[in-house]
């Protein structure tokens, strides 16, 4: 199936992604990885929920852990343009057929709560309180010296379809990858706020949350990194990685929370701003799609996803898999 041609003129403007709210099944431990381990800044702690941001972050938040009895997905945010994109996204997903509803969010501003057509929890906004600059404080540096989120990964069972929806919506697929047997798309990756990917969709059981990714600035930090989780007993915590991916280029590490949930710690890919920009495509059969150099993935990576509240699991009829590590 042909990628749909890129909507330049959306219906309404989405800036960027934005955060995620994770339910975990011990806060206390969830905390102790994501601020001592990783480096995130806490921002609040109140009502069983702690709020963190990454250091060039002005928003209040970019995770919310809350205490829940099981692990899942609460909602995946993202910022719009201004209130009217608001209304505007209301409209185009109640013309979708999808239920939507104005939310009061800790330390946002008005806030619309909808699903996508697969079930995944999303919310907009356009106003977050702001917090002071803290990207020349140094001595908060800490763990892999998380700068900002990236980007969220989902497993989808019908990725052709997720790609044409979300394209809908003013997303723009940058590289993406064919199976030649069938023509299906089996993954893709798709920006608005001009990096490789806000979001992106691979070919499984869905939908799940496969990951969610933190910009660092160097290699170097993801070695400090490893260091500090083999040292302080997180080190069966380390998934994937270090290595460097064919798409998008980047250097990466896949290391799991303690509920198992996927976090990708990530630098160096390119800039997308350019509104021409043609989509690269791989073949699912090219080992160096998904690894440029370094280790197979392993098949937990391909296999394992965090559920999304509330969401239907459907298995993918499209059973082609790339490389896999014994």
């Amino acid at each position: 199936m042909p990628l749909p041609e890129s909507v330049l003129d959306p219906s309404f403007n989405i800036v960027r992604l934005s955060h995620v709210e994770y339910s975990v099944t011990d806060l206390a431990a969830s905390k102790a990885f994501y601020v001592d381990i990783l480096g995130l800044q806490v921002t609040g702690e109140e009502d069983g929920r702690i709020y963190l941001r990454a250091m060039e972050e002005r928003g209040h938040h970019c995770i919310v852990l809350r205490q829940a009895e099981e692990a899942s997905v609460h909602v995946l945010g993202f910022k719009v343009w201004s209130e009217d994109d608001l209304d505007k996204a209301k409209v185009f997903f109640e013309e979708q057929g999808l239920a939507t509803e104005w939310v009061e969010r800790p330390h946002m501003g008005r806030t619309l709560r909808t699903r996508d057509p697969w079930g995944i929890p999303l919310e907009f906004y356009a106003k977050m309180d702001r917090l002071e600059p803290i990207h020349q404080k140094y001595k908060l540096y800490n763990g892999v010296k998380p700068l900002r989120i990236d980007h969220f990964n989902m497993f989808s069972a019908d990725v052709d379809a997720s790609v044409a929806f979300y394209n809908s919506m003013g997303f723009r697929t940058t590289e993406y990858t064919e199976d030649a047997d069938s023509g299906r798309i089996w993954a893709a990756w798709m920006h608005r706020k001009g990096g490789v990917h806000d979001v992106a969709f691979t070919n499984g059981t869905g939908p799940r949350l496969h990951h969610t990714a933190f910009w660092v600035p160097t290699p170097l930090n993801i070695i400090d990194l490893l260091d500090l989780m083999a040292t302080t007993g997180y080190v069966s915590n380390i998934e994937r990685g270090p290595g460097r991916h064919g798409i998008s280029n980047a250097f990466f590490l896949y290391v799991l929370d303690p509920d198992g949930n996927r976090i990708e710690i990530y630098c160096s890919d390119y800039q997308t701003v350019d509104p021409d920009m043609e989509p690269i495509k791989w073949d699912l059969k090219d080992p160096q799609r998904q690894t440029l150099w370094g280790a197979a993935a392993p098949r937990s990576w391909f296999e394992q996803g965090s559920v999304f509240e509330g969401a239907e699991l459907k298995e993918s009829e499209l059973k082609a898999q790339p490389i896999i590590a014994p």
